[in-house]
């Protein structure tokens, strides 16, 4: 079986787009073998910034001979049916075959495709392959009708095996495929043949070009951290900085360099961000002072002068930049140390949406709800309304606005400047926590009510005006916003009456603008409600609500806050689904817990969904779960059948075996145990106990027969059934559960 090589060559692809081009290389190639009847035994892709390289092991010599059989119509058919039957299955007259079928007589046609050399096969897919690339940009150059990334020079395909080598006959707009590539563009550009990858990475490497991009970053990282330890330093790790420099270029060689003492001051973040930005260097940091005192660059080439000419271009060119930097700090601490009034006023200038209004006004929301918040989250009302004020103030400054991304880091330097509590300042930076879901969330009281109150603003706000994520797309980031204050919650331990909060953040909410809400009947609000707990019901407290709410909004809509606080709280409860998924807790044991009181206080239900995975994953907790339904489907069968609820009365002394009584001894223990449990919210505790019922409840009903002959007997084992599923149903709604 021969391997089958492949180089596309061009000029250089952007670093971004590699690693995907090499996986749609791998995969369009493969997928259309495959699909011609040529497999394969292995592949792997690589690329560098001029070639994407594809390698095959045991790929088919030919095509495998196929025979296909083919029903066709009855004997007996219309001859334009037959005929249209022929042209189709590509076979004549005398090719058919009659059969007796329980319909009748029915023509067969056996269909023979021969198979085709590897060579055909490849060169055709291969073809098709490079002319519908899926580039995110491409370009067309010269007078061809080709388009790629960048002007495609040469196509490398060959299939080797122990008789020696092929190329594959393929010729697109004009370029040939050959048996040839070349090396690095300045160390070694003449051409060279190859017969295989082996030979092919071997002669590349001499060429110097390491074709694995693995390989490039472990060079570059093995030579940075080097060199910076031998001066006593350590580079700053940066996974997508090393990935990107790794595809800019072939030939790793990698120099350290020095960055001018006038810039040492500037804070480390803002060092690191402008290097990293403009030049693609890495930082290196003193694990003393925890400055960042040099840079490492990496160069495409070896230099008769090791480097030395490169590292001072990018020395002098480093210094312009960051005397840049080093203006924009000087003048924002200025304006830091006077109070940051004017960064606060442009705020007015900066619109955050048009229905929602300025910055300005969404600073003066969530100051207002952190105030609010403060007293919840144990933080001091006046200090968590001022961190709010100040929180989004960097945004106006000149350091922000040249590097976006260090929002809320510089106004924890500023605010720090400005002589603010500690307190004050972290918020700026961690009120904007977690931003993915490996990052930390904030845990600071101060910083915990800002980063709670800017979630909340956005998510009611946005629910307001109607725009809300649909589908994949989420341009406002909301469900990152929803699963980040279901985590500050959660993992800050914090009780808070959520559904009331949400409920007033969108009846206060304004919506500016020619936006109207639509209005909401009674009858729709009543639909919304329905279903939902009686005692959840009582938290949201909902005439309260409307009487109050007369100072925002009357008549319908504040129907309409209800609906969308609602909506807004099941789309929460969506985004908690995902988040205990990832945990490895069952859907549906989340919906068994939602289902329950006080869902709309996060840390109590996750506490509950927990305990219960704990339960349901044991033997006893799966053999209960299915004794509860048995239970409550004879139960709901009855009560049906009987037109009444069974739901009291349960005697002992109508007991009429040693299981029932055992049942009921049994069910006195656990509801003992369960009931002051739950109302510690000690759900570990209730879960173990009503785990121990399944052993009774199993006995039971292997020994007892529910529908007694004896009416008394039988309402009295069905009342007893109805204590079961009551006691049960305390805990979580089993009923849900799967299984």
């Amino acid at each position: 079986m021969p391997d089958l090589l492949i180089e596309l060559f061009s000029e250089e692809i952007p670093a971004r787009m590699q690693r995907r081009a090499a996986q749609d290389l791998q995969k369009l190639v493969t997928d259309g073998l495959v699909e011609a009847g040529l497999t394969y035994a292995s592949a792997a892709a690589f690329s560098t910034p001029r070639r994407l390289t594809l390698t095959l092991e045991g790929v088919l010599a030919a095509s495998p001979t196929t025979v296909e059989e083919r029903k066709g119509p009855k004997a007996d058919a219309p001859d334009k049916a037959i005929e249209g039957f022929l042209r189709g299955a590509g076979v004549t007259r005398e090719a058919l075959e009659t059969r007796d079928t329980p319909k009748g007589p029915v023509l067969f046609a056996k269909i023979t495709k021969e198979g085709r050399p590897a060579a055909q096969i490849v060169a055709e897919v291969l073809e098709k392959t490079i002319r519908n690339f899926p580039w995110p940009k491409s370009m067309r150059w010269g007078t061809g009708t080709l388009r790629w990334v960048r002007p495609l020079h040469s196509i490398l395909c060959i299939l080797s095996d122990e008789a020696g080598t092929q190329v594959v006959p393929l010729s697109v707009d004009h370029i040939t495929a050959g048996d040839s590539t070349q090396g690095h563009r300045f160390m070694a550009p003449d051409r060279f043949s190859v017969t295989g990858f082996d030979d092919y990475t071997a002669k590349l490497k001499r060429a110097f070009v390491v074709l694995d991009p693995a390989e490039r970053a472990d060079m570059i990282w093995h030579d940075a951290t080097n060199q910076a330890f031998a001066n006593g330093l350590e580079v700053v790790e940066d996974a997508g900085l090393l990935a990107e420099v790794a595809g800019l270029v072939e030939w790793p060689v990698v120099l350290m360099g020095r960055i001018d003492e006038a810039f040492l001051d500037l804070p480390p973040e803002v060092l690191q961000t402008s290097m990293k930005e403009h030049q693609k260097f890495f930082s290196v940091r003193n694990p003393k002072t925890g400055r960042i005192e040099r840079f490492i660059t990496v160069a495409n080439r070896d230099t008769a002068d090791n480097g030395a000419t490169i590292l001072a271009g990018n020395e002098k060119v480093l210094s312009a930049r960051l005397a840049d930097a080093k203006f924009f700090w000087d003048n924002d601490l200025r304006v830091a140390k006077a109070g940051m009034g004017d960064w606060l006023k442009a705020l007015e200038n900066v619109t955050f949406h048009n229905k929602l209004g300025t910055q300005a006004e969404l600073v003066d929301r969530v100051a207002a709800l952190a105030r609010e918040m403060a007293p919840m989250v144990g933080a001091d009302p006046d200090e968590a309304e001022e961190a709010a004020r100040f929180a989004k103030a960097d945004l106006s400054s000149e350091m922000v606005y040249e590097f976006p991304e260090l929002q809320g880091l510089m106004g924890r330097y500023y605010l720090k400047a400005a002589g603010k509590s500690d307190a004050i300042a972290a918020a700026a930076q961690e009120h904007y926590a977690p931003l993915g879901p490996s990052d930390a969330v904030p845990t600071a009281p101060v910083s915990v009510a800002v980063a709670l109150a800017e979630k909340i603003d956005k998510l009611t706000g946005f629910w307001a005006i109607d725009e809300k994520p649909t589908g994949s797309k989420d341009p406002y980031a909301l469900r990152r916003a929803a699963l980040g204050l279901i985590r500050t919650i959660q993992e800050n331990g914090l009780s808070l009456s959520l559904l009331e909060t949400l409920f007033w953040r969108l009846a206060k909410t304004k919506v500016d603008g020619e936006h109207k809400q639509k209005n909401a009947t009674s009858e729709e609000v009543a639909f919304k409600i329905r279903g939902r707990d009686p005692e959840l019901a009582r938290q949201f407290r909902i005439r309260e609500f409307e009487r109050r709410s007369s100072e925002y909004r009357t008549g319908d809509s504040v129907e309409q806050s209800k609906i969308s606080t609602w909506d807004l709280f099941d789309f929460l409860h969506d985004r908690l689904k995902v988040y205990l998924r990832d945990q490895g807790i069952r859907h549906d044991v989340i919906d068994a817990c939602i289902a329950m009181p006080g869902n709309d206080d996060l840390t109590l239900l996750v506490k509950r969904a927990k305990a219960l995975s704990d339960v349901v994953g044991t033997e006893d907790g799966e053999n209960l779960i299915q004794g509860f339904k048995r239970a409550n489907n004879i139960l709901s069968q009855a009560q049906e059948a009987d037109g009444v609820e069974y739901s009291y009365g349960a005697d002992i002394k109508f007991a009429e075996t040693d299981e029932e009584r055992a049942l009921f001894k049994a069910l006195d223990t656990a509801e003992a145990i369960i009931t002051p449990a739950m109302k510690s919210e000690d759900f570990a505790t209730a879960m173990s106990a009503m785990a121990t019922l399944r052993a009774p409840i199993d006995a039971f009903f292997e020994a007892v027969q529910v529908n007694s002959d004896n009416p008394t007997v039988r309402r009295n084992r069905l009342n007893l059934l109805s204590r079961i599923t009551q006691i049960c149903l305390s805990v979580a709604d089993l009923t849900r559960i799967e299984g």
